[in-house]
């Protein structure tokens, strides 16, 4: 499974209009191509920090479609007055407790290590990181996207509500420090985003 993500710097006035745009029109656009397994949008409005993921069967059907998407993220990206920047991704691990309900949120990381340690970082991830990260209060879900070629990685870790992703905040960066020391990776950023929506169809990767 593969992901493309689109991180959009918008102006905050605009947030609403672009989520309106990309939920309505894009993702209607979307459905009908052949690989497409689903999207996101995560949004910050104090930062004006958005990304929109777009999910996919293989890397071929990403690749397939990209210049049939190029203009649909182009347009939203004007909806929501900001410049952007593009990543592809290779899915390595999903798991969701469960379903998330309206008012969710996620805490976004991004990290780096060794990419010729790629398999046993996940390895790690996937055996340690996430049973650690699902005793978390208000935990949903958890999925952690890679560049093997760069050893860049992103994980996203979504939650009930904004209370239990601030309540657990504490636990949670105890865990990263000790966490990530020992997987060999080094914390890049971090952010936490409103879930505007998720209409994923990416099967359990664990």
């Amino acid at each position: 499974m593969y992901a493309r993500s689109t991180t959009i710097h918008a102006q905050p006035s605009a947030i609403d209009a672009g989520v309106a745009h990309v939920r309505d029109e894009v993702m209607s656009a979307l459905q009908g191509l052949d690989g497409f397994i689903g999207m996101s949008l995560l949004t910050d409005r104090e930062s004006g920090r958005c990304i929109a993921t777009t999910a996919w069967e293989s890397e071929e059907a990403m690749r397939d479609n990209a210049e049939t998407v190029r203009p649909l993220r182009e347009r939203a990206i004007e909806m929501f007055g900001g410049a952007a920047t593009v990543d592809e991704w290779d899915i390595a691990v999903l798991h969701r407790a469960h379903q998330m309900p309206e008012g969710a949120c996620a805490r976004v990381t991004w990290g780096h290590a060794d990419p010729a340690h790629a398999d046993a970082a996940i390895d790690y991830f996937r055996s340690t990181i996430l049973p650690d990260t699902e005793a978390l209060e208000g935990f949903c879900s958890m999925s952690l996207m890679v560049d093997r070629a760069t050893g860049r990685g992103v994980s996203c870790t979504t939650f009930d509500s904004r209370e239990a992703m601030e309540r657990n905040r504490a636990d949670a960066q105890t865990l990263k420090a000790s966490r990530m020391k020992e997987a060999g990776a080094t914390e890049l950023d971090e952010c936490e985003f409103d879930v505007a929506f998720a209409h994923l169809r990416v099967p359990e990767l664990v």
